[in-house]
């Protein structure tokens, strides 16, 4: 028996705005590596896999809008014409959508003239007649008109996370009227979203009333004799051609000219390994884990002759030669812990290999790699040193790092996958380790030696055929010193740190999560007292009818389920009742304690009490380092409580202290310096408070003394907003205003530093010329859609043109000073031992007696790491804990 045939209809549009709004408070977090907003993204794949799930479709298409002018439009020109503009942070967005699409095997559809609500009319018709059941998704009650014996419109609630279904019986239930007859109601009663008018003074329960005696627009107007309310006649009779206007504007169109054919909407499943990239690429770790591939057949190539290592023919290897390209293998991302595999390493084109890591303890093995005289190539340096390390042996003269220079010539390329980045360069004789290996769960180590030797082989033999070309484009590029000078040393400094760990007193951690649990207590009883009732606090509809109904808190913000009480509406309501800001205290708390507190004591070591976290080198475009196993540069600072999870992280002996250095206002620096804005670079010259001073030129004070604390806030958003090319929408959600003010802001910024705004149209137009940006180090990024016919691609490309310089070059100075703080510590024999980097911040651990020494030492290191057209500021502090240490 045939399958039933199926036909899933998306609105698209519809669903990603549904998507961004349910997760605009998320918006900072919802980022990937380049920069790119996600979270509109993120949703709409959660709404797929929901809706796949429950309908499971034959038949599939996503149908999106093609522009604003539409022959609605042509028809009433304000159609719509209310509306806000789409945030960028939403536009950037769609073109990925469309990826998704792609690897989700979906087709997706536009057509000009009109709207993808005409898309969906019209191939449900189609669909109905050759006999399928249709299932519309979207987030626009309007399309419930198209609900039929055949056809269901699922409606998103909650976001997207929850969909309401509309069949003629549910239409009927929940407004009494057919679904042909919801655009008589819009006729009547307008569309404040479409912005079209209705009849004067008509609202929806006119509306309805009319409708349930007349039946339509066309009834009402056959029947105005019997209309009593002669008010209401005169505005109908005044009325009459705007009411037959607006039915038209709110019918859905069942006859547009789509070209597209049902069956070719057949979906046969998604693309793993198109989805697995994409996943990749937007930073979805979690979305990863869940994907099982199917098994992959190991390209065909040709095979090495290996020789095999063992403690009885270790004699035989040459006594020292000039370079060894070297593997060594380990099963799992932490390499601190991960259990080797084996090695392998080639000689002169010979290749030897062994499961028994032991035997590089062995000469001449353990000399090649701790000899200054040897040249060590390799993939992922770090990974490698760190490695050894646990072996006991200390990697000495490592000279070409294969990721590290791929890293350089397109920091968009950034897997950790030898084989992925090999083919990325043009070289195809070494497949990647997903394919080798497989994936979750069905990742296994092949028992047999020979099948391993090779894998490993080829690895080794890549490493050394791309050392030369990759190394001479280095060189082309002007990049040459960019990885001699600083990611390579910089590469051993972070090794050193990831090695050193930092301590953590598991006690005072213990004693934060009884605090906060007790603290978590008394606020529960407090919000009940202030509520006079019990209550689910973690139930925003409970929360809401305990707010806005029985206390009568003026309501913010509502959804389509109830009352919004999401932080942003919360934040809006502080003051106005004690149980808001106790609600606001209880969430933060309890995300402090689940996090942070309990997040951390599960990776402290119970070898030696300490955190071993990796710093993550060649992930990010901007060049900025982050962190992994635990994540130590978001631990939160904004908040008194949140600072007490520094208390935590102590030194690793008695009589030491921790210490810390911090650049101030790193990334404003670099941008008055790249910028050359005179009056930035004066405001840093005389040293006065920036953010005071952006707040007294753009709320027009004569004097300092003026600035309240709240100008000062939105001074400073709007400072380091520039710097990362926030738009007015964005702006204003992170300081609380509307986007008039946000736009009027950011234009009263760019009058009062013209060189900032000078120097964004520039960077924009050089990176339409050369194809990339770069930091004054020379570090570049490729921005291939900069020259993109799509607006969206096209307006993020020209953000990211704009603030990768900044943020880039501010990332290349800190590095500078770590590599130049590590080798004097080496020089001067002291003790210190630098532990962490945290976005601008250093963080060390010394006796107390060199104290005095560092406080003179490190800011004058990070000071000269590069020489600006503005002084670099630095602020240092010491104490028992990194709490105390600011």
């Amino acid at each position: 028996m045939d399958k039933a045939k199926k036909l899933l209809l998306i609105d698209g549009n519809s669903v990603a705005f549904r998507a961004f709004f349910a997760l605009h408070q998320s918006l900072e977090r919802f980022v990937n590596h380049d920069g790119l907003h996600t979270n509109a993204i993120y949703g709409f794949k959660k709404m797929l896999d929901n809706i796949l799930t429950q309908v499971q479709p034959t038949h599939i298409l996503v149908a999106f809008d093609a522009g604003k002018k539409t022959f609605r439009t042509e028809k009433f020109s304000d159609y719509k014409g209310g509306r806000s503009k789409t945030p960028s942070e939403l536009s950037e967005q769609f073109p990925y959508l469309r990826k998704l699409l792609s690897a989700y095997g979906i087709t997706s559809y536009e057509l000009a003239d009109y709207e993808a609500d005409d898309i969906i009319g019209t191939l449900a018709s189609q669909a109905e007649a050759t006999d399928f059941s249709v299932t519309i998704v979207t987030g626009d009650r309007d399309l419930t008109q198209l609900a039929t014996k055949k056809t269901t419109v699922a409606v998103t609630q909650k976001g997207v996370s929850e969909i309401e279904l509309y069949t003629p019986a549910h239409v009927q239930e929940k407004y009494e009227l057919t679904p042909q007859q919801i655009v008589d109601l819009k006729g009547l009663a307008g569309d404040a979203s479409d912005n079209y008018p209705g009849v004067t003074k008509v609202g929806q329960k006119t509306a309805l009333r009319l409708l349930h005696q007349f039946g339509s627009v066309a009834g009402i107007y056959e029947h105005l004799d019997e209309i009593k309310a002669s008010k209401m006649k005169e505005h109908l009779i005044e009325d009459q051609k705007v009411a037959f206007l607006c039915r038209d504007l709110a019918q859905i169109r069942q006859d547009a000219p789509v070209e597209v054919q049902i069956n070719d909407l057949k979906w046969q499943g998604k693309n793993q390994p198109e989805l697995i990239s994409f996943f990749e690429e937007m930073d979805f770790r979690s979305f990863l884990t869940e994907i099982q591939p199917e098994n992959q057949p190991v390209a065909a190539i040709e095979k090495l002759p290996v020789k095999v290592l063992q403690e009885s023919n270790l004699a035989d290897l040459p006594t020292q030669p000039a370079v060894v390209s070297f593997q060594l293998e380990m099963n799992g991302d932490n390499y601190h812990t991960a259990p080797f595999i084996g090695f392998t390493l080639a000689v002169d084109q010979v290749f030897y290999a062994a499961r028994n890591v032991e035997l590089l303890k062995s000469p001449p093995l353990k000399n090649w790699l701790e000899s200054s005289q040897v040249k060590i190539d390799l993939f992922d340096g770090k990974r490698t040193l760190v490695g050894l390390q646990r072996l006991g042996i200390h990697l000495s003269a490592v000279d070409f790092d294969l990721l590290l220079v791929s890293y350089l010539l397109d920091t968009s390329d950034n897997s950790n996958d030898l084989g992925k980045l090999a083919q990325q360069h043009g070289y195809t004789a070494v497949v990647s380790d997903e394919e080798f290996y497989g994936r979750g769960a069905k990742y296994q180590i092949p028992s047999d030696d020979q099948l391993l030797f090779q894998h490993l082989a080829q690895k080794v033999l890549a490493i050394s055929k791309l050392k030369v070309p990759l190394l001479k484009k280095l060189q082309a590029n002007q990049q040459a010193d960019l990885y001699l000078k600083i990611e390579k040393p910089l590469s051993l400094v972070l090794a050193a740190m990831e090695i050193a760990g930092i301590k953590i007193d598991t006690q005072r951690l213990t004693e934060m999560d009884s605090e906060f649990k007790e603290k978590i207590s008394e606020l529960e009883e407090l919000i009940y007292q202030e509520a006079g009732e019990k209550f689910n606090l973690n139930s925003p509809k409970q929360l809401g009818v305990i707010l806005f109904e029985k206390l009568k808190l003026p309501v913010i913000k509502k959804t389509k389920t109830g009352y919004s009480t999401a932080v942003d509406v919360l934040e809006k309501l502080r003051g106005m009742a004690p149980i808001v800001d106790n609600i606001l205290n209880y969430r933060q708390i309890a995300k402090l304690q689940s996090t942070y507190v309990t997040g951390l004591l599960k990776v402290v070591s119970d070898q030696d009490q300490k955190v071993h976290t990796r710093y993550t080198q060649t992930l990010t475009a901007t060049g900025r380092l982050s962190s992994v196993d635990p994540n130590l540069q978001n631990i939160p600072i904004r908040l008194a409580e949140g600072r007490k999870i520094r208390q935590a992280f102590v030194p690793s002996q008695p009589g030491w202290q921790i210490f810390s250095s911090d650049y101030s206002q790193i990334e404003l620096r670099v941008l008055a310096h790249v910028s050359q804005d005179q009056n930035m670079q004066q405001s840093f010259k005389d040293g006065v408070d920036i953010h005071a001073n952006t707040a007294m030129k753009i709320f027009g004070l004569q004097d300092a003394n003026e600035v309240t604390p709240n100008m000062r806030r939105q001074a400073k958003a709007v400072n380091f907003g520039i710097v990362y090319g926030i738009s007015d929408y964005g702006l204003s959600q992170n300081i609380g205003i509307s986007r008039a003010q946000a736009k009027k802001f950011i234009e009263k910024y760019f009058e009062i530093f013209p060189g900032v705004h000078d120097y964004m149209k520039q960077i924009v137009k050089t990176a339409k010329e050369q194809g990339y940006v770069e930091t004054i180090f020379k570090r570049r990024r490729y921005l291939p859609q900069i020259k993109s016919s799509n607006y969206n691609l096209r307006s993020f490309a020209e953000r990211t043109a704009m603030n990768t310089p900044i943020q880039g070059s501010a990332a290349d100075i800190i590095k500078v000073a770590m590599i130049r703080m590590q080798r004097t510590l080496a020089e001067k024999h002291l003790q210190a031992k630098m532990l962490l980097q945290v976005h601008d911040e250093l963080i060390f651990e010394a006796p107390v007696s060199e104290i005095p020494i560092l406080e003179e030492l490190v800011p004058k290191i990070m000071d000269s790491a590069v020489s600006l057209a503005v002084p670099l500021k630095v602020e240092s502090a010491h104490g028992n804990t990194w709490f105390d240490a600011k």
